[in-house]
């Protein structure tokens, strides 16, 4: 495990095309997990903002926003976004078994198994390896303890980033989510106003409409229903309650509640993180 812990930390082409290979290695052992005392304690030191080693994860529940955020500090901060979810949605696009079964899994509002979702994620690390790339911020992964301690025993997670919003703030967003079919923008219709009661704050946020030509193209995804929806948080909430309480005992957990909308949330998430001086990056990520 000592050669395992220094991945990711050197040539990170050569890095990250064993942590693929290892992780992979790993899925197809029973068990997933690692004994306690391999489990590293203690908080990861910060990397400087400007370097592309940055080596984040973002939580948070489905429809709360990680991949906008995720995707905004990916373009601040010089590492790539890799998002399990828009990994699943590409292999649905493709063809042959595995495309077919996925496309059955997300229709009954299920959860992927970790198995598919490490097989997944380890093809990414590696396609990766000839971009040149270096560092990460993981959207989506890990989603369940097992896959915590299969990342935790590959690489040093800096900082785990939780999102957080109230559940029927959470249901309005996703069911106003809207895709063009055309540029594959994606949108939100939902007008989101709730007046704060019983020592809860208020929270508005403002729809984020396409532009006029994409307004005749909007679908919506097939699992954005509602039923299907709260399936989802169901299993979720179930799922990420060990996750999270695997990084707050490691002094890794830094839970953030979003206090509105993107204009609202973005620059208070970055003096959270510790970046509010990126003034210019901060508005070329914008």
């Amino acid at each position: 495990m000592t050669a395992l812990r220094g991945l990711l930390r050197g040539n990170a082409a050569v890095n990250m095309r064993t942590a693929g290979r290892w992780i992979s290695s790993v899925a197809a052992e029973s068990g997933f997990s690692f004994p306690a005392s391999q489990a590293r304690q203690g908080v990861a030191p910060r990397r400087d903002p400007g370097s592309r080693n940055v080596q984040w994860v973002f939580l948070g529940c489905p429809g709360v926003g990680k991949g906008t955020y995720a995707s905004r500090l990916s373009r601040l901060l010089g590492v790539p976004h890799i998002a399990t979810g828009d990994l699943v949605r590409d292999e649905l696009a493709a063809t042959g078994p595995l495309s077919k079964q996925l496309t059955e899994i997300v229709n009954r509002g299920q959860l992927v198994s970790d198995e598919i979702i490490i097989d997944l994620l380890s093809k990414r690390l590696e396609d990766g390896v000839a971009k040149g790339e270096s560092g990460f911020i993981l959207d989506g992964f890990p989603r369940t303890r097992r896959q915590a301690e299969i990342l935790e025993g590959v690489t040093e997670i800096e900082l785990v980033v939780n999102l957080k919003l109230t559940e029927d703030v959470l249901l309005a967003k996703c069911l106003g989510r809207r895709i063009c079919s055309q540029c594959g923008g994606n949108f939100n219709v939902a007008s989101i106003d709730i007046k704060g009661e019983n020592g809860r704050p208020g929270i508005s946020m403002p729809p984020l409409l396409p532009p006029e030509h994409c307004m005749s193209k909007l679908i919506t995804r097939g699992d954005d229903t509602e039923e299907v929806v709260k399936e989802r948080l169901r299993l979720y909430y179930e799922l990420s309650q060990p996750v999270e309480e695997f990084y707050r005992i490691r002094g890794k957990l830094l839970e953030f509640d979003l206090p509105g909308g993107i204009p609202e949330s973005w620059p208070k998430l970055l003096r959270a993180l510790n970046l509010d001086g990126h003034d210019e990056k901060q508005s070329a990520a914008a």
